[in-house]
């Protein structure tokens, strides 16, 4: 199909979570076709920046990608307060007069998880450790659907809207290169408020944060949307730092087994066999029971347990993602015994408020501020690592002292690889070729 080898050859990759290759998920046929729109975590705004600028684009693109699976139904999710982004996606679907429907969701937390979201749109429960494939469904979010509109112009994966917030100056949407250092995107919003700070990549709960001395190393890739900049000793910084040993040692001395955990868990209330507060006592007792310890496989590390639900103030959330990570590197997988996946219908009255979640977080003040933007970015340097995505990392075709235009092919995969296509995102020579392709701009030299 002329659409796959587009997406395939600009390198499209899940723009809002691990970068699932864009030309491998849309190789299906599916009753259902739903963007993310929802924003999962606080704080975001590229996504509702991109429906108010780039609807009538949205919209086409996805009757496109629609034709493609076959789908039936075409469905933005999006949270009912977005008033503005509604107004501009109703507009582009009435002008095109497209079959795209938009469904609103409440102001809870995490409406954007995919397995939720899917829920909530479809009353269709993903089976424990499935895909939305598995129900009928695929599932894109909004600066995916934007890229693939660039795919369709033959316009690689080269850039990236980032949401820039917190302790800044100037909070901003930027329009970026792809390999852009954090501290040339901070830089672009007036500096930091704080001396000493620390970066998250990506939301306030899920994101990764970065210490002082690794934030020259670390850059946007195409799955980064946001940078959040928090003091040294914000709350979120300190629970995030905290050891593994700190936390199962936490587990064993204060762990009531009050089921707070699970009775909050949104994975739970879908349906999926994952008891928190069964896997806390299993590791604070010394148990060992492997049958428990492998529900961590499923969890989708939301936090709900950690920073809403658990009254000792406990990390249920980086037990398990310990455990994920040790249970891999073992080779075990989830094997789902369950015969069918129901939702529980106390569910519908356990649906956090994004609000409080905010405010569990001590990120209000950042809430209230003013983002501008867009501003676009121009750098002299680019490292562009070769993996930026699930799956196998792209292979180099050029080398140290190659001069490259922006938009070039760099780092490619073979058609039918899990991996993604690697594009320059400036003009200029290569001065390294590693794990990371890094690009120079020369701009005395005139490029040919």
């Amino acid at each position: 199909m002329e659409l796959i080898q587009k997406i395939f050859d600009a390198g499209v990759v899940g723009a809002g979570g691990a970068g699932f290759p864009t030309y491998i998920k849309l190789n299906c046929k599916v009753e259902y076709l739903i963007i993310n729109a929802a924003e999962c975590e606080p704080l975001l705004e590229t996504d509702k920046y991109l429906m108010r600028t780039k609807n009538m684009e949205i919209i086409k693109t996805i009757e496109e990608v629609g034709k493609i699976i076959e789908a039936k139904k075409l469905i933005i999710g999006l949270k009912a307060k977005y008033k503005e982004e509604i107004k501009q996606l109703i507009y582009a679907i009435e002008e095109l007069n497209s079959k795209v429907e938009l469904y609103f969701l409440e102001n809870f937390y995490p409406a954007g998880d995919e397995q939720i979201m899917v829920y909530e749109i479809t009353k269709r429960s993903i089976p424990s450790g499935g895909i939305p494939l598995d129900v009928g469904v695929v599932v894109s979010n909004v600066g995916t659907i934007v890229n693939i509109y660039d795919a369709m112009q033959d316009k690689p994966v080269i850039e990236k809207y980032i949401t820039v917030v917190g302790e800044i100056n100037h909070p901003s949407i930027l329009k970026v290169p792809i390999g852009i250092s954090i501290l040339e995107c901070i830089r672009a919003c007036g500096g930091t408020t704080v001396e000493n700070f620390k970066v998250i990549l990506g939301g306030p709960i899920m994101g990764v944060l970065v210490d002082n001395d690794q934030i020259k190393e670390r850059v946007i890739t195409k799955t980064i949307g946001a940078l959040i900049v928090i003091p040294s000793d914000h709350y979120i910084a300190k629970r995030k730092n905290a050891s593994i040993s700190h936390i199962i040692n936490q587990a064993k001395t204060s762990c009531i087994q009050c089921s707070m955990c699970t009775d909050m868990c949104p994975r739970n209330l879908i349906g999926h066999k994952l008891r928190p507060h069964r896997i806390m006592r299993s590791v604070g007792m010394g148990e060992c029971n492997e049958k428990i310890l492998e529900e961590s496989l499923i969890c989708s590390e939301c936090g709900v347990c950690e920073l809403y639900a658990c009254p000792m103030g406990l990390s249920p959330r980086m037990v398990n993602a310990y455990l994920k990570k040790r249970l891999r590197e073992m080779g075990i997988r989830y094997e789902n015994k369950q015969k069918e996946t129901i939702a529980k219908k106390i569910r519908e009255y356990r649906k956090v408020p994004t609000t409080r979640m905010i405010s569990r977080l001590d990120l209000t003040k950042y809430k209230e501020k003013e983002i501008k933007g867009p501003i676009e970015v121009e750098v002299e340097k680019v490292c562009i690592p070769l993996s930026q995505h699930i799956g196998k990392p792209a292979t180099p075709n050029i080398g140290v002292g190659d001069i490259v235009r922006k938009g070039q092919l760099i780092g490619q995969v073979k058609m039918g690889d899990f991996g993604a296509n690697i594009h320059a995102s400036i003009d200029g020579r290569v001065c390294e070729v590693s794990e990371n392709i890094v690009i120079r701009s020369e701009n005395n030299e005139v490029i040919s």
